[in-house]
């Protein structure tokens, strides 16, 4: 049997005996009839977490307790005794149960689906473990094995969730009104001074590009979901104040239009003008119910990814982390190769030539951050610095004369000065730009080959390369195949976590460059949440990347990365949350009026006043 459908299997039967819970729990507890002062209590028992709603004359609380952790008065007060074991555990000893189960288990996916079902279960454990144990669980809850969930998630979808419990909010097209009571209905969590549920941040997709897998259709609400655990673990937002959401129209999908368990509509996408009023009604929903809620955008399609920002960007508090958060992370990291190379092989800035693999959103969003650093740091100008840069697509080099209809975000960096030549394979644009610095956003396995790579390191003493695709199967190579293929000179980064290498000959093992998003949109989410602009400037962006840049210590460059060392991820959001303020502030966009006093160490300070932590008594209470 597989081990899939045997885990499958046994969920089924937990799910059975939670529900089994839940009855007894809830006609234990029914009132009497004749009663006048009505209390109703419904939740279910588990490893960590017990959920008691008190309905008392038409006002709701919600009381978080602690399952196992929950004191014996406790238990006595709410009316528990028997219903827990009698040993009262600390979070600590939950954690270790957990981490003995979960590391049991030898697939990634039943891994994910675990740690789901955590999470809707018992939120302190799961982000305890989590941020604890972040280098160890990222690569769990989102890539690369989100990836893998999405692909799978009609089929794993009944078992990631305690029974009664959203995962997300699911919404389709309607009608203001509708859309609005849809909304509403969403309501996982109330706070614990029992305002009502008030997200602060959404993460929202209509599921078209998801990582490099394609349009997954409604199956694409894992992304939204794990952005949301990354901004709670790594930026300390309030897991009571995210909103996962998945706008489903539909898919082009053919293999899910096929499939008998696909979850989502079963109809094509509309057209591009539907398209565009439907998510306008959706966003002014939004707005509507939660006026002062950060909306991003991820992974829509190019087109449609970039029309979304034009329009949205400077009417609402947005931002598209795909084209943004993409380019603001790998800004950083080409900010210290750049730096590298020019301490250790006196390359100049304005010597810099980078070919970009790939042209979607995500490519000329990264383009467009670099070239303003070169036009802010090393005061080229606008033509000068557009010049440093040449886009690949399916069909080879883009360029003005190449005989096709360019999309409209590849028109600014399509190349004129080719004298009429096209170059199609990427090995000829190599011979032909020499370039410093090769990155790949093209989610074509391979395509940086021995043959491309050895060139690179040929042309170059330490040649840049970011093979920057996500999952880890379609990345455009390995850390482990580029340091063999370049005499272990490359400075490498990537989007999604390799393996170290150790170099044979020395004995000495390097560690990869990770360009992982959550370097920047948790601490930038937080910044915006906490000085509350009406939008999200390019200005902001520049400054969360140049703090990400600027936050590694001296060991950490000394061993020569690019990034700092996720065990200081909270840190770092922090850093990166206050240079967003700063600029906030310095703009006069900041509609927090305290932060305007504030220095730079007090800012700071307030930040990381402000970040959610699972063992903060006040979870799901308003800052």
């Amino acid at each position: 049997m597989s081990p899939i459908i045997d885990f499958v299997r046994r969920q089924l039967s937990f799910n059975n005996e939670i529900d089994n819970q839940k009855s007894v729990i809830t006609a234990a507890t029914e009132p009497k009839q004749g009663s006048t002062d009505i209390v109703a209590r419904s939740g279910y028992l588990n490893e960590g977490k017990l959920i008691i709603i008190l309905q008392k004359r038409k006002q709701l609380i919600i009381i978080k307790k602690k399952g196992t952790a929950m004191s014996v008065s406790k238990r006595q007060t709410l009316g528990l005794n028997g219903l827990l074991p009698a040993r009262v555990e600390t979070l600590d000893i939950q954690k270790k149960r957990a981490m003995r189960v979960l590391r049991s288990k030898h697939n990634l996916l039943e891994k994910y689906i675990l740690m789901a079902q955590l999470r809707t279960s018992n939120v302190r454990l799961f982000y305890k473990i989590v941020m604890d144990e972040l280098e160890e669980l990222a690569p769990v809850i989102y890539t690369p094995t989100v990836g893998t969930a999405c692909l799978e998630y009609s089929t794993i979808y009944p078992f990631l969730a305690a029974p009664g419990v959203s995962d997300g909010l699911y919404l389709t097209k309607g009608e203001l009104p509708e859309l609005c009571q849809a909304i509403r209905n969403y309501s996982p969590h109330l706070s614990e001074d029992g305002q009502a549920f008030s997200p602060e941040i959404c993460v929202i997709s209509d599921g078209s590009r998801i990582l490099g897998l394609g349009d997954l259709g409604t199956n694409g609400i894992g992304i939204p979901i794990g952005k949301l655990q990354l901004y709670v673990a790594c930026a300390g937002i309030d897991p009571c104040r995210t909103l996962p959401i998945i706008l489903d129209l539909g898919t082009n999908n053919e293999t899910l239009l096929n499939d008998e368990f696909y979850i989502g509509l079963r109809q094509r996408r509309p057209s591009d003008e539907e398209f565009y009023q439907t998510v306008d009604t959706v966003l002014k929903a939004l707005h509507t119910v939660y006026p002062n809620m950060l909306i991003q955008f991820e992974d829509w399609s190019s087109e449609h990814a970039f029309g979304l920002l034009e329009k949205y960007q400077n009417e609402m508090l947005c931002f598209n982390d795909d084209i943004q958060g993409t380019g603001s992370v790998i800004l950083s990291g080409v900010m210290n190769a750049i730096r590298k190379v020019e301490t250790e092989n006196n390359v100049n800035a304005h010597d810099h030539r980078i070919v970009f693999y790939g042209a979607g959103s995500a490519a000329i969003g990264v383009a467009r951050q670099i070239q303003d650093y070169f036009q802010i740091e090393h005061k080229m100008s606008e033509e000068e610095a557009k010049k440093v840069f040449w886009i690949v697509d399916s069909k080879g080099l883009v360029t003005t004369d190449r005989g096709d209809k360019l999309a409209q975000h590849k028109v600014y960096y399509a190349r004129n000065d080719n004298q009429g030549q096209q170059y199609k394979q990427l090995i000829d644009i190599i011979n032909y730009v020499q370039p410093t610095t090769l990155i790949g956003l093209s989610s074509t396995s391979g395509a940086f080959n021995e043959q491309v790579l050895s060139r690179m390191a040929e042309l170059n003493k330490q040649p840049i390369v970011f093979p920057l695709s996500n999952p880890a199967t379609q990345a455009e190579c390995s850390f482990e195949q580029a340091m063999k293929a370049t005499n272990n000179t490359v400075i490498f980064a990537s989007g999604t976590a390799f393996p170290s290498f150790t170099i044979e000959s020395t004995g000495e093992t390097k560690y990869p460059g990770q360009g992982n998003n959550m370097y920047i949109f948790p601490g930038l989410g937080l910044g915006a949440v906490l000085a509350r602009p009406k939008y999200i400037t390019d200005s902001m962006i520049y400054a969360a990347s140049k703090a990400l840049a600027d936050s590694l210590t001296e060991e950490e460059r000394g061993h020569g990365w690019l990034y700092p060392s996720l065990k200081r991820i909270r840190q770092v959001s922090g850093i990166v949350a206050a240079a967003v303020v700063r600029e906030t502030v310095e703009k006069n966009l900041a509609a927090n009026e305290e932060l305007k006093t504030m220095n730079n160490k007090q800012i700071l300070d307030y930040v990381t006043l402000h970040m959610w932590s699972p063992t903060n008594e006040n979870y799901g209470s308003k800052m």
